[in-house]
């Protein structure tokens, strides 16, 4: 059964409160597996408040991988293990904008007390500057005392909206003004935005597979999702002109989970998909600073002239994911929507945390960050490359490497995927297979498997392929 108690006089809003609940709740075990969540308005008459809260807090538990939803059939728990996970902090609640949840083909009987773990979301911990960023929490706080007694602009503080504009005009391409920029609080909360903003648009073409948090957003939002495959130049534009859709969700410059980079004529083919049939595209740039292999490409908005494209973008991949901070840019036309929409349905991230990440900007940090860290997963991404081609030689085939922070490799062995990552973990290893990223069953000729390198050290990499290869491909 589910216990709710809420608070106005919490410091807590009422969406973070209902979000930490739950979650515990079915972390400790309260709420088993296949459980069933109160509706949205069920919830709404016990409680008596709006729907918004319910919804955010849902829409952050499905992004977690706490819940599923089911269409027609509503919200049902995920326990995938038997033990109670560690309890984190509750004035802790981490960004949704790229989480993936933990393998569930990992065994509870592992004997290994500390894993190597190629989590493809795992950021270097040791790279986050928190001198700096203390020292821009700071100044924020004493430049902006005056302003600490107000709520801010819901759509985002204008300083780091203008900043914001420059730096992804130089180094993405992306053409806008700062009021094209909502700043938010994870991809959950954009996505949200949008299903609002284009509600007379239910048909949403998804990459297959594709970011399977996303494509749960769109379904929470009651959205119909049709899956597209993917190929080495993206997402198929032949199966796109065939389909009913009026919305499709792209990553063109490193499609996840692949790795595949849609190349310019393709880029113009969608652009004139879209201008055609009066459809708008979201592109998720994820991850679009790190590319190993050749010039940056440029972004799919910095190509359209018709207002199409609704660019999303985030400060996870370079900075922390523990600061749940992302940007949306929207063409005018969708603008002059937002501003029509009721007042609670924008909620901006921390004002403090916004004027520190303007100073940051300002201040050429952002810029130093982003050098640093490149050159540092360059190394690692070179490194692991290499370990690969070294010690598993033939056996594996490697894609999607020439950008992010996660590599393909395709297993040459007649084993299953479950076969694959239950002997990596009895060896002291996790790798990923990305199952949910898929909407529907899919043949394989081998197994695929993926590894991330941003949060492991060079040492640690070694030890893993080597513990791979061993019980892999020599025992």
């Amino acid at each position: 059964m589910l216990y709710i108690l809420l608070s106005d006089q919490h410091e807590q809003p009422l969406y973070q409160q209902l979000y930490i609940q739950i979650r515990d709740q079915i972390r400790n075990g309260n709420l088993t597996n296949g459980m069933r969540l109160p509706s949205v308005r069920t919830l709404q008459v016990q409680h008596n408040i709006s729907k918004t809260p319910i919804e955010t807090a849902y829409q952050m538990l499905t992004a977690e991988g706490y819940v599923v939803s089911k269409p027609r059939s509503g919200l049902f728990v995920v326990t995938p293990y038997k033990h109670v996970i560690a309890s984190i902090p509750d004035t802790e609640v981490y960004d949704l904008s790229r989480k993936i949840t933990s393998n569930p083909h990992i065994p509870t009987s592992v004997k290994h007390a500390d894993f190597i773990d190629f989590d493809p979301t795992a950021l270097d911990h040791d790279a986050f500057p928190i001198r700096t960023w203390n020292k821009m929490l700071k100044e924020a706080l004493e430049s902006h005392s005056s302003m600490i007694g107000n709520y801010g602009n819901p759509q985002g503080e204008q300083g780091l909206r203008a900043v914001l504009a420059d730096y992804l005009r130089n180094s993405r391409g992306v053409y806008c003004s700062p009021e094209q920029i909502v700043i938010g609080v994870g991809m959950a909360y954009s996505i949200g935005i949008l299903t609002k903003l284009l509600k007379d648009t239910r048909s949403v073409a998804f990459e297959e597979p594709g970011y399977n948090l996303v494509r749960d957003q769109f379904l929470l939002n009651g959205c119909e999702v049709l899956p597209i495959s993917v190929n080495d130049k993206g997402v198929s534009l032949a199966a796109l002109e065939e389909s009913k859709a009026q919305i499709v969700y792209v990553t063109p410059s490193h499609q996840f989970p692949t790795g595949s980079i849609m190349p310019y004529p393709e880029r113009e083919r969608l652009l004139e998909w879209a201008n055609a049939r009066n459809a708008y595209i979201i592109e998720d740039d994820y991850d679009g600073e790190f590319r190993y292999l050749g010039k940056p490409i440029p972004s799919l908005q910095s190509l359209d002239t018709h207002g199409r494209v609704i660019y999303i973008g985030t400060f996870s991949k370079v900075l922390t994911p523990a600061l749940r901070m992302n940007y949306m840019v929207l063409p005018p036309k969708l603008i002059e929507q937002l501003s029509n929409m009721p007042h609670e349905v924008l909620y901006a991230p921390s004002r403090v945390e916004q004027w520190a990440m303007q100073s940051f900007i300002e201040q050429d940090n952002w810029y130093r960050h982003i050098r640093k860290v490149r050159n540092l997963y360059r190394k690692r991404h070179h490194h692991l490359i290499g370990l690969i081609q070294n010690h598993l030689g033939q056996h594996v085939e490697i894609t999607g490497q020439n950008a992010g922070l996660h590599i393909q490799m395709a297993v040459k062995k007649c084993k299953t995927t479950k076969e694959l990552i239950d002997s990596a973990a009895e060896a002291g290893v996790k790798v990923y297979d990305f199952q949910k990223m898929w909407m529907n069953q899919h043949p394989v000729h081998y197994p695929k498997l993926y590894l991330g390198f941003a949060g492991l050290s060079l040492a640690d990499m070694e030890t893993g392929i080597r513990l791979l290869q061993k019980v892999w491909f020599m025992e």
